[in-house]
């Protein structure tokens, strides 16, 4: 360190304006990169995604979850004229969707016990996106649009929850650049009462635009390697701001004290690079580590984040070990100067003086009393933890208002499950009868925590078929997981009574493929840990 720290001394001016070519095209990279994300959530190998997968390609939809259309009248809904033709108008405006109703199956699964509600699922096609369903506004007002005198409708669903959620838009929300901002403003304000003057609270913020930038060339040419998935960015933008700055604190600090016992600035600097510089590499070499064990777990786009992630601390250790030191080295002295805030305001430099000397003195003095104290609120975190539902938000937890909304309220006033936002998808491969499929429709509505089932004609194709079941809690619901698996115990034995010794059964659709998610997650987590051991 201490040879790294001279030559920095001596190259000082090549090291800073490689970095700022580096940085300035590091900023064209960020705008090339934004079209090579893979916007894909693949399970690959899983029984439900696979199968989903299958049907897709015959069916052409049925991977995104559904929209869910809700109307309502004053009499027998499924008597008024015209219904169906707004279920067509709105399904027209995602060609290529498949429709599952009342009126497409004559089944009162999709009507409420008072006959006022009724509901249709309108699968859209293609695969899940970041961006969510692009076709929401025109979905919304084709249905509006056709829907008959006397009848309320509204538009529901999880992608059309979640754009109310995002303040109307499917995939709405803060772009990384205005994430990446509103977290640099906040640094901004804690390094103006950490340092108080302006050149010391520039520097991490400088270190930090070199890293982030410069992560994004990497990432660039990684996307020609392999995908890499659209959430880097997020990781790059945030984990990258975390950890630049505080590397760099890091260095400042010890480069601040060594000049303040009387040291000149490239002995200093040799000091700080001797100690904080260590500690800097062993730091971004752990979070390197900690995100590279990412690529253990089953899922390509998760693999891509390790992959990708990895890179920040990497280029944030280099920036603070060499960028920064050629700065300090530039500054000296005068990385105290231009005072912004009164020194009053900042916190004392005398480690024995202070919140943190005297947090020091009673952990010294009383260290089993500390300890059982921290172990005591990691037993209630642990205990709290382990109770969480790892899932997907349930549609009574998105925030918002509108639309959606009101259609869910609907639905689950008339005594509709919600489950019907996100149908099981029993995937049927072989040959079978209409008949068949309606009587394994029938046996699934036996399974304990299936509130209905249909087997849908649009959901029929050479060689596959879809039986849709409803669970009776939302498709995200911790009973949900209980219900999964009983409906996989039972299917076998119930298409073997129903459909005879030929063809496939799979348990699929978003509830089934969300397990998988959270199985390959949390399955796999054993040997993520050992990996970072």
């Amino acid at each position: 360190m201490e040879r790294l720290a001279h030559l920095v001394v001596r190259r000082r001016r090549l090291v800073i304006g490689v970095w700022i070519l580096l940085t300035a095209f590091g900023a064209f990279s960020a705008g090339q990169v934004a079209d090579r994300w893979l916007e894909s959530f693949s399970i690959p190998g899983y029984p439900a995604y696979e199968a989903d997968q299958r049907a897709a390609a015959e069916l052409g939809s049925g991977v995104v979850p559904p929209l869910v259309a809700v109307f309502e009248s004053k009499g027998d809904v499924t008597k008024a004229s015209g219904i169906e033709g707004a279920i067509a108008a709105a399904a027209g405006a995602n060609p290529g969707s498949r429709v599952s109703s009342f009126f497409s199956t004559g089944s009162d699964a999709y009507v409420s016990q008072d006959r006022h509600v009724t509901f249709a699922e309108i699968y859209p096609p293609g695969q899940v996106s970041f961006e969510g369903l692009l076709t929401l506004d025109a979905t919304r007002e084709a249905l509006k649009s056709a829907t008959p005198a006397g009848v309320e409708s509204h538009l529901t669903g999880m992608d059309a929850l979640f754009a109310e959620a995002s303040e109307g838009q499917a995939g709405g929300g803060p772009s990384v650049l205005v994430e990446a901002l509103i977290g640099g403003l906040g640094a901004l304000v804690i390094l103006l009462f950490t340092f108080g003057t302006l050149p010391a609270v520039a520097m991490p913020l400088v270190i930090a635009i070199a890293s982030i930038l410069n992560t994004f060339t990497l990432i660039w040419l990684l996307t020609y390697l392999t995908d890499v998935s659209i959430i880097v960015q997020f990781l790059v933008a945030l984990i990258g701001l975390g950890v630049a700055i505080d590397y760099a604190l890091l260095m400042i600090f010890r480069f601040r004290d060594e000049l303040a016992v009387g040291k000149d600035r490239e002995e200093a600097l040799v000091q700080t690079m001797r100690h904080a510089g260590r500690s800097v590499i062993v730091s971004g070499s752990t979070v390197a580590v900690g995100l590279l064990s990412l690529v253990i777990l089953p899922l390509p786009f998760i693999r891509s984040i390790g992959i990708g992630g990895m890179l920040i601390p990497a280029v944030s250790v280099l920036a603070a070990i060499t960028l920064l030191p050629a700065l300090l080295f530039v500054l000296g002295p005068r990385i105290n100067s231009i005072r912004v805030l009164p020194k009053r305001m900042i916190g004392s430099h005398d480690p024995d003086t202070g919140f943190w000397g005297r947090w020091a003195g009673i952990v010294v003095r009383k260290p089993l009393a500390v300890g059982a104290a921290g172990l005591a609120i990691v037993a209630v975190l642990l205990y709290y933890g382990v109770q969480l539902n790892p899932s997907d938000a349930q549609a009574k937890d998105f925030p918002g208002e509108g639309d959606a909304h009101v259609g869910y309220e609907k639905l689950v006033a008339a005594g509709i499950t919600p489950g019907v936002l996100k149908p099981f998808q029993i995937v049927v491969e072989g040959e079978s009868t209409p008949a068949e499929l309606d009587a394994l429709a029938r046996k699934v509505e036996t399974v304990d925590g299936i509130a209905a089932a249909t087997s849908p004609p649009s959901a029929r194709a050479d060689g596959l078929a879809i039986v849709e079941a409803f669970a009776t809690t939302d498709g995200s619901a911790k009973p949900t997981r209980a219900t999964i698996t009983r409906l996989k115990d039972a299917i076998g034995p119930l298409a073997q009574q129903e459909l005879g010794s030929g063809g496939q059964v799979t348990v699929a659709g978003a509830p089934a493929e969300e397990r998988e998610f959270v199985s390959a997650v949390y399955g796999t987590f054993p040997y993520v840990l050992l990996f970072v051991i």
